[in-house]
């Protein structure tokens, strides 16, 4: 089974600038097990490595819109890795030439949804639910980073 691999760096126009990112476009038809998945990460070596299938079972990666994505690091899956998913975005848009003005990523954070905006690309984040936190239990965190200062224990 052949499976495109793209290296990107993110965040940069330099080669070997900015946050690189693995992108594996997987064929529906040729699903990878998440240990194949997570010993390809591990061989790519990279912060993340993405596995991208069409949503479609027809689908294609330059003309479809609508995609699975997961993201692996050298040693497991995580559940969000941004500048992955803009790198994952720049491949279709650049590399395959993707017209689309958006394109949705399913995800374990939820959809993901990177549009074109001009020379770059804007995505949304999962808005993560607020929790209220006691203002002591920072007081108490400070109280020991001091004692811990005074005793050189950095």
């Amino acid at each position: 089974m052949d499976i495109p691999i793209y290296t990107v760096d993110a965040f940069t126009k330099v080669p070997f600038e900015g946050n690189p990112a693995a992108i594996c476009l997987v064929d529906p038809e040729h699903d990878l097990s998440e240990a194949q998945m997570q010993k390809v990460a591990a061989e790519m070596n990279l912060s993340e490595t993405v596995f991208l299938r069409n949503k479609e079972k027809n689908g294609s990666f330059s003309k479809g819109n609508s995609f699975h994505i997961r993201w692996f690091t050298p040693t497991n899956e995580v559940n969000l890795c941004g500048h992955a998913t803009l790198a994952t975005a720049a491949v279709l848009y650049n590399e395959l030439r993707n017209p689309s003005s958006s394109v949705k990523f399913d995800s374990l954070s939820g959809e993901l949804v990177v549009s074109k905006d001009g020379n770059g690309f804007v995505m949304n984040f999962p808005l993560n639910e607020t929790i209220v936190q006691d203002k002591a239990d920072y007081h108490k965190l400070l109280e020991v980073s001091r004692h811990c200062n005074l005793m050189n224990l950095d």
